[in-house]
């Protein structure tokens, strides 16, 4: 039957009709909100592509994580810089390094926080790539299954330290199972991993590697990281993951890639987690700086727009504040 007999507009027609018949919800606790931490005191140092942004030595960081406990946000995600890179990323799997360290402070003061380790070398290598470099006739290469030893270590020291979720970003393949199998024998066969099963090399991560001090000295991270022309790919990517044992599946970026979201979710039945990354927050601050949008607005919707493609959680910067907004501050 046509109109006059069928008018959708009868299910809009008042907030709380709308309210009423909503099919997709957005909540605090499908938000994770990463932190940056770095060596020293007193630092609080924000990020210039990134307002709002800031990097925290471990004592100010507390003002931070006291700020996202007062939204109501119970999940961070932790990014390192040392004061240290090598060839080799010692730093990264150093018990006492700088993630391990805040790790140990954020459960002691906010014991029922969810903490997830990124899981990389990017960050503590001299050279910015996710593995161990090769130099060979025909250039450089990533040794892969080096690589993985020091992978496995890293995870192994950040759930020591008390991470709850051990989340690798580093695209080497095999990963998972070499992460899993190492947990298991150091006796976190409990400890779940968030993999990056799905992450594009892509333009979006500019502000980040201001941040986090991480860009490749040389080359680019194309042979490892995902073409963002393939889709069929990254379902093969998902699928090696979900078999290895991941016990979630992440996409990033986030809004230039919501149909490999629903593709996931269609198909997987473990959580799916989208990175509303970097540049992604940068152009909402930017152009809310110049009073061209409602940041407001067009924040809560992009959000809710990665959990209508399917994503359950969601890892962004705007995590504070969108969790302010929907609570109605």
């Amino acid at each position: 039957m046509a109109f006059p007999t069928v008018r959708h507009r009868r299910l809009r027609s008042s907030a709380a009709m709308r309210n009423l018949v909503r099919e997709t919800s957005l909540g605090r606790n499908d938000l994770i909100a990463p932190i940056f931490v770095t060596e020293g005191e007193g630092v609080r140092d924000e990020i210039s592509s990134m307002p709002g942004v800031y990097r925290w030595s471990l004592d100010t960081m507390e003002k931070e994580l006291a700020e996202l406990a007062g939204a109501g946000i119970q999940s961070v995600l932790i990014f390192g810089i040392p004061d240290h890179k090598d060839a080799t990323g010692t730093s990264a799997y150093d018990d006492n390094g700088i993630v391990q360290r805040a790790i140990r402070k954020i459960k002691a003061l906010y014991p029922d926080f969810i903490v997830v380790a990124d899981t990389c070398l990017c960050e503590f290598t001299d050279h910015g790539h996710c593995g161990v470099v090769h130099t060979t006739e025909c250039g450089a290469d990533i040794d892969n299954d080096e690589s993985l030893d020091l992978l496995t270590k890293t995870a192994v020291s950040q759930a020591k330290a008390g991470a709850d979720i051990i989340a690798p970003s580093n695209m080497m393949d095999g990963f998972v199972a070499a992460i899993r199998q190492g947990l298991d024998e150091a006796g976190f066969s409990n400890t779940p991993v968030m993999s990056y099963s799905v992450k594009y090399s892509s333009a979006y991560y500019g502000p980040f590697r201001e941040a986090a001090q991480s860009s490749p000295q040389f080359g680019d991270r194309k042979t490892y990281q995902m073409d963002a022309a393939n889709a069929r790919e990254a379902l093969r990517e998902a699928r090696t993951d979900a078999e290895e044992g991941a016990d979630f599946l992440m996409v990033k970026p986030g809004l230039a890639y919501l149909d490999i979201v629903r593709m996931l979710r269609d198909r997987f039945d473990l959580p799916i987690v989208v990175y509303n990354v970097s540049a992604e927050y940068s152009m909402v601050k930017a152009a809310a700086l110049q009073g061209w949008i409602d940041e407001k607005a067009i924040v809560l919707e992009t959000l809710t727009g990665m959990k209508r493609a399917g994503a359950d959680l969601i890892i962004t910067y705007h995590a504070k504040d969108a969790a302010r907004w929907l609570r109605g501050e």
